[in-house]
């Protein structure tokens, strides 16, 4: 058994070195049925020619609709912020998918920049749909014939991990077993807002996460997510005892200038209640140096999407990070 694995392990990782980059669009139907479908982008290995594709804003090197490799060293689910896209982390998932990775973005039904609906109308359920719409997309895959018995296994399961931005930092450190706490919310931005005010700001106003109660108590922890990567995360809601129950290998990127989480109440908070989890502050970065540069100005309460501060080089950084991704998975699902 033990040769069977090492020998799989060899076929990815030669398949690995050489691959590109093949992509292609799924929709899932809602649930329940009457639900909004979710979108979602797969970024996979494969022997086809990538080429420059521009979609809207962005830019992205696939092989549209090509033929994935027979397998992959395991699915890694992404998570975009508030108002974003599947397509917003395209450099990170080009990395993963590069080096053997099965990687499927979601746009958040109902909080994506189309559709602003979960915070409008529902506000009271936005950090319980989240996490859930993430899990929607792992059953989904994994009863895929075309997918399911490509997603390298171990002794845990089949190999799945998960990358959050933002509001999706909140989401995958929720399906990692973090729990969020209302009154908690509440009384940081009732205590604290003005030194956090993007954050509380967006809450008051209805545009951002309201501290309103939970629809159910239904846990919105999924066991099969077996690693995690925050990227400035929301984390002032969490408790501190469930971040401390977290098991699963965690990797936490704080921007050392982020106005829109200031670190101190999210990202740090996290890590403080995390002592096993890996902090990683990334120099003169604001909160959306972690997402693809657009080709084109897009506003938000803290400025253009794709502005940096002097001297940041996004482009340096994000090759950077893809290549630690990749390391953090390959260490967190060896067996």
């Amino acid at each position: 058994m033990k040769l069977r694995t090492w020998l799989t392990g060899l076929v990815i990782a030669t398949q690995s070195l050489a691959a590109q980059v093949g992509w292609s669009q799924i929709d899932l139907p809602g649930t329940p049925p009457e639900a909004p479908i979710t979108i979602v982008a797969l970024y996979y290995p494969t022997g086809a020619a990538a080429t420059r594709v521009v979609m809207g804003p962005l830019v992205l090197h696939v092989a549209r609709q090509a033929e994935p490799e027979p397998s992959v060293k395991g699915l890694i689910l992404i998570s975009h912020g508030l108002g974003g896209s599947e397509i917003s982390h395209s450099l990170l998932a080009e990395a993963l998918a590069r080096q053997g990775y099965l990687v499927a973005a979601l746009r958040h039904p109902g909080d994506n920049w189309k559709d602003g609906s979960l915070l409008e109308k529902t506000p009271e359920r936005y950090f319980y749909v989240r996490p859930r719409q993430v899990s929607h997309v792992i059953d989904a895959l994994l009863a895929d014939p075309r997918w399911k018995d490509r997603i390298a296994r171990g002794a845990r399961g089949p190999h799945i991990g998960a990358v959050g931005h933002s509001a999706g930092g909140y989401t995958v450190l929720a399906l990692a077993g973090g729990e969020p706490d209302m009154a908690r919310l509440a009384r940081h931005c009732q205590d604290e807002g003005a030194q956090d005010p993007i954050f509380c700001r967006l809450r008051r106003t209805g545009q951002g996460p309201a501290a309103a109660p939970a629809p159910d108590q239904a846990p919105l922890k999924d066991g099969r997510v077996q690693a995690v990567v925050a990227l400035a995360p929301v984390g002032a809601l969490f408790s501190a005892e469930s971040l401390g129950r977290i098991q699963v290998p965690t990797a936490i990127y704080e921007a050392e200038l982020d106005r829109f989480l200031v670190p101190r109440f999210h990202a740090e908070w996290i890590a403080k209640n995390m002592p096993k989890a890996g902090l990683h502050r990334i120099p003169n970065a604001w909160h959306f140096a972690f997402l693809d540069t657009p080709t084109m100005p897009i506003p938000t309460p803290d400025g253009d999407i794709g502005a940096d501060p002097p001297g940041f080089d996004r482009a340096a950084f994000l090759a950077k990070l893809g290549d630690e991704l990749v390391a953090f998975f390959d260490k967190a699902f060896q067996d």
